[in-house]
């Protein structure tokens, strides 16, 4: 069964001038049916919110990583991935983060998507059913054709990596 979902105006990526809207095609699972779609939260947002579909509290222990459902699966067109990060509240005043952020969902992928989190924090922290737990970002990529060469031209910063660019 495909149903549709359709944002408000208020959220609308499509009234965005200079952005390109891609369609995609998402498959809401049945522990997600409550749940909202994925949508920016303003008008000017890259990330689209994604929820818990979980069906009653989750204790992710300080210090532990957990993988949460979400309730949709996507089927990108090819030249895009979604891109799972973290959301910055939620690091920020919590300590919890998606890991291998930012993580890739592929466009031949049709599984669930599931955000794996840890707690960095030295407290417990629940999710509750239904939260915002991390932001996807639908991206184009490029595919590269690689050119093996014997050198690489000279730029200023040479090899100087990892704070070689900060002040000294």
């Amino acid at each position: 069964m495909k149903t549709q979902q359709t944002l408000d105006a208020s959220n609308n990526p499509a009234t965005l001038q200079n952005v390109n809207v891609v369609s995609v095609d998402i498959n809401v699972l049945p522990h997600g049916a409550h749940l909202p779609l994925p949508a920016p939260a303003t008008s000017g947002s890259a990330g689209m919110d994604v929820f818990a579909a979980i069906s009653e509290p989750l204790v992710l222990v300080a210090g532990g990583i957990t993988r949460v459902p979400t309730g949709i699966a996507i089927a990108l067109p090819a030249g895009f991935e979604c891109q799972v990060r973290s959301r910055s509240g939620l690091a920020a005043k919590n300590g919890v983060f998606a890991l291998n952020a930012p993580g890739t969902v592929d466009s031949d992928y049709r599984g669930e998507i599931q955000i794996i989190l840890a707690n960095f924090s030295a407290e417990n922290y629940t999710i509750e059913p239904g939260s915002r737990i991390a932001q996807l970002v639908v991206a184009a990529y490029s595919a590269v054709a690689w050119n093996s060469v014997d050198s690489l031209d000279l730029t200023e910063r040479g090899d100087g990596g990892f704070g070689s660019t900060g002040g000294h």
